[in-house]
């Protein structure tokens, strides 16, 4: 992953923001919509694009294009600051590989532990019981 050349494949868009802000709403073109084309994408190998798809499945479109919002601040700057933070942190989870995991068995102590338990359990239940008069 190239994250310099993944920055300037980013498409972005000012739009006008809704909610609180009085006039400066109405006027202020603040929020950003951030668009990235997963496709055309060269900042990204073939292999990084296809667990892009499968992990971020969801969140793209058809076309595979990510679309991310920003209008949390009423500075444009800083909305696009925010978005462009959100984007390569959203990249990076979805290029994410677990570990897989080695088969291990289970020791020979802790499975004769488990049985003297259970033993030990036994007699205490039995010790329990009403004695037989017979």
């Amino acid at each position: 992953m190239n994250r310099d050349l993944l920055i300037t494949e980013l498409t972005f868009k000012a739009v006008r923001s809704s909610g609180a802000g009085g006039q400066n709403v109405n006027k202020v073109s603040t929020k950003v919509v951030l668009t990235f084309d997963l496709n055309k994408s060269q900042g990204l190998s073939e292999i990084e694009k296809a667990l892009l798809v499968i992990n971020l499945n969801s969140r793209l479109t058809s076309e595979n294009v990510l679309i991310l919002n920003c209008d949390e601040d009423r500075s444009q700057l800083k909305n696009k600051e925010i978005v462009t933070k959100r984007f390569l942190e959203l990249i990076k989870k979805g290029l994410f590989v677990p570990k897989e995991r080695k088969a291990t068995k289970v020791p020979r102590a802790a499975i004769r532990k488990r049985i003297n338990n259970k033993k030990n359990l036994g007699e205490i239940k039995k010790s329990r019981r009403k004695p037989n008069l017979d």
